[in-house]
């Protein structure tokens, strides 16, 4: 017997919404993860500035890019946004260390969230943002 209570419906709009709002910001870590191969002179920069070495950053964009791979695809979504979530938190931890900004990956975080609650009904029906009221 399942006790599970049905999944609430997302409407066209939320689904579209939250659609563009997982696309969006996947689009801009795919871009980090794909310039992390690049060898430029901007990323030897950054990654002194972090103190990291360079022979990270292929495997770091390898990571970047999977955890999004992962995230995009409807089955894995929440795994995606779970990984993606440590990957952040690592990010986070990496500008704190060196007394950088991290509100861009914290906001990231709850973006990518936002958009797969808006698009998938499981999320939805763990994580219910009114409650019922009882007669």
């Amino acid at each position: 017997m399942d006790n599970h209570p049905p999944a609430p419906a997302v409407s066209k709009a939320a689904h579209w919404t939250g659609l563009a709002t997982s696309i969006l910001p996947s689009l801009a870590l795919l871009m980090s993860g794909a310039m992390k191969f690049s060898g430029s002179p901007e990323l030897a920069k950054g990654f002194a500035h972090l103190g990291l070495p360079l022979a990270l950053a292929p495997g770091l964009g390898v990571l970047e890019i999977t955890c999004v791979a992962i995230y995009l695809i409807p089955r894995t979504a929440v795994l995606g946004a779970i990984l993606l979530t440590g990957y952040l938190g690592g990010a986070i931890l990496t500008h704190l260390r060196v007394g950088d900004p991290f509100i861009t990956q914290a906001i990231l975080g709850v973006v990518f969230w936002g958009g797969l609650y808006l698009r998938d009904p499981r999320l939805r029906a763990l994580i219910p943002l009114t409650r019922k009221v009882q007669a």
